[in-house]
């Protein structure tokens, strides 16, 4: 718990958990993270929501 002491709260830390887990993966799977991260958020919005799982760094194919 003390990892995430800065964080501001609990739900803070989990939600810096989060991305710290998709840029990680990002960088396994041989991607830049940043324009991985840039290129998902941009499309979020419109991407529909019963295939987020194609915006998963394992499937995600530059838009």
């Amino acid at each position: 718990m003390k990892n995430w002491l800065f964080a501001g709260s609990a739900l803070a830390g989990q939600r810096a958990a989060v991305v710290m887990s998709l840029v990680q993966s990002a960088r396994l799977n041989g991607l830049d993270p940043w324009a991985y991260l840039r290129d998902v958020l941009a499309r979020s919005h419109s991407h529909p929501s019963h295939r987020l799982d194609e915006l998963l760094p394992h499937r995600w194919r530059s838009g």
